[in-house]
């Protein structure tokens, strides 16, 4: 076949794959989604002959968040999912031509009416990752006017995604593996697309569910809610129930009146051995509160329980309402605290559900489930563990969604070549000194599994193999250096967006495929690195031809002072 023929084939491909990926989720996600001055660029180039120049991209960031030493890689797939369906419309571009200086050619909006991605390539780290800063999450190849217009929504859509789901994973980290995690920030979170993103983030880094109904239909994310304070003092009187029969769990009878039922066991909880004189007259309005949603939800009765006094009255109201429930069927969830001292009221949760198990011989109530809430964090969590607590679930919201810790990660998007020369952006400062040219990178890793260094390479020098040794360089410290003899080498770039260039291209996963890899990941880490306090960096380096490189672009650009 000739060359036409197998160029015919590649677009084809390439209008195959965009219309096989859904467009972004926010639809406000579009080309306009960026700054003034990518058109600006795109113009001058345009005007100068030079927006079909072939360029390469590397975005990255330059220091881990949360004074931690890893980062969690988020938003490939809208990424992806951007550039799939990436067009200009006549509105857009009639809105263009409006913002820039009337001097500027009617032949440039036209060109603007043609373009599109087909043209680009991405590579990426796999969605979920957990990454370090330099090495490069997506390299950019393509015309440079076009690539240039990605920079603002790739950088948009990494920078909150990574930043929230790295959050989510420290958060994780702290509560351990046992704990659940639910995710209630929607209501405290920077606006509907924070609030959806955080759901979706917070979920691949690791929490179990999500308060947000619209996230949990968008992306399938177990939805978890009970109800709120308002809801309890909306009651007055148990006399405000009017429908009091609830039919048993097998279908067997019908107790026609479960108010009464809940009364009798609260009276006996009252005087039985164990918790006789702990309480005395409960909050009746509580009560008929919690009756009344154990009579909409029998089968998931979960009750707040802090809105008057948790242990005079909001236990043993749940626990006449989940004993009545028993003699049903039916088994409570648990209760819910969202104030006080967290740590001790948990502990007095859990020795009144033993005693209600051990004196009324209701197997397993003793495990009934605590949750906890109330602006919870990082420290939080970590200070509940040394005090000791019963906590068996965390519901976080502000800390974890606005990421008040630290408000933004910090991606760059630097050129790293163009037309097959290397370019490379110098600064007094080192750490925003970029690594130039179009590399691969590689995880090394030690004999106990766990990964010991990145290593980016030239795109053209061999690849590193298990068992032979590899001098692996820090990018700009020359007295850091070190042997390594890899037992695995992983390599962490693939290609995601082909365009028509006819490569093969990884498949996009489910988010449950995403939040997996993300738990494997961080499991495989050192536990060092992991840690909250004084976490050990983790060793990020060039092979030595490319640190020689490095440093042979950097005095053959930087000018030479004189001195007078």
């Amino acid at each position: 076949m000739d060359a036409k023929g197998n160029g015919e084939m590649a677009a084809a491909a390439a209008e195959d794959v965009e219309r096989a990926i859904a467009g972004p989720t926010n639809p406000m996600v579009t080309p306009l989604l960026t700054d003034l001055y990518q058109f600006t660029m795109f113009y001058a180039y345009w005007k100068a002959g030079k927006h079909h120049e072939r360029s390469v991209f590397d975005l990255y960031f330059r220091k881990n968040p949360f004074g931690g030493e890893y980062t969690v890689f988020a938003g490939l797939e809208e990424c992806i999912k951007f550039i799939a369906n990436f067009k200009m419309t006549e509105d857009e571009i009639s809105f263009i031509r409006d913002s820039l200086p009337s001097s500027c050619e009617d032949g440039f909006f036209d060109y603007l009416r043609g373009i599109d991605c087909s043209d680009v390539e991405v590579y990426a780290i796999s969605e979920g990752s957990v990454v370090f800063p330099k090495v490069p999450l997506l390299r950019v190849e393509g015309p440079i006017a076009v690539v240039q217009l990605l920079e603002t929504p790739f950088l948009t859509l990494i920078n909150y995604a990574s930043l929230v789901a790295t959050n989510a994973a420290r958060h994780r980290f702290v509560a351990g593996k046992s704990k659940m995690l639910l995710e209630f920030g929607l209501r405290r979170a920077q606006g509907p697309d924070g609030g959806i993103g955080a759901s979706k983030y917070c979920y691949m880094g690791g929490f179990d569910a999500t308060s947000n109904v619209a996230a949990g239909r968008l992306f399938g994310i177990p939805l978890r809610g009970t109800h709120s304070h308002a809801f309890v003092s909306s009651y007055m009187s148990p006399d405000e129930i009017v429908e009091k029969s609830l039919q048993s769990s097998d279908g067997s009878h019908t107790c026609e009146d479960f108010v009464s039922l809940v009364q009798t066991w609260l009276n006996k909880i009252q005087w039985s051995p164990s918790l006789r004189g702990i309480f005395g007259e409960t909050n009746q309005s509580e009560l008929a509160a919690f009756t009344s949603y154990a009579l909409a939800f029998p089968n998931n009765f979960l009750a707040l329980v802090d809105t008057y006094d948790v242990v005079r009255s909001g236990i043993p109201n749940f626990c006449a309402v989940a004993l009545a429930l028993n003699d049903l069927g039916y088994k409570a969830v648990g209760i819910r605290l969202d104030s006080g001292d967290l740590a001790y009221l948990s502990c007095e949760v859990r020795k009144f559900f033993c005693a209600v198990a051990k004196d009324f011989g209701v197997p397993g109530f003793e495990k009934t489930g605590i949750t906890a809430s109330n602006d919870l964090n990082e420290e939080t969590l970590d200070a509940l563990n040394k005090q000791g607590h019963e906590v068996d679930a965390y519901g976080i919201g502000t800390n974890l969604v606005t990421c008040f810790a630290q408000p933004a990660l910090g991606c760059v998007f630097k050129l790293v070549e163009i037309n097959n020369q290397p370019r490379i952006k110098l600064s007094e400062d080192v750490s925003k000194v970029s690594i130039p040219c179009k590399k691969r990178s590689y995880r090394l890793y030690g004999r106990e599994g766990y990964p010991l260094v990145d290593i980016m390479t030239g795109e053209n020098e061999p690849s590193p193999k298990v068992g032979e040794r590899i001098l692996c360089r820090h990018p700009f410290n020359e007295s850091k250096r070190a042997y390594v003899v890899p037992q695995q080498v992983e390599e962490l770039m693939k290609c995601y967006w082909p365009g028509s260039s006819g490569k093969p291209r990884v498949e996009l996963p489910a988010l449950k495929d995403i939040r997996d890899r993300c738990i494997k990941q961080l499991e495989k880490m050192r536990p060092d690195h992991m840690r909250r306090l004084n976490p050990t960096p983790y060793k990020v380096s060039v092979s030595a031809k490319l640190y020689d490189f490095i440093h042979f672009l950097w005095l053959n650009e930087a000018p030479v002072g004189e001195l007078q």
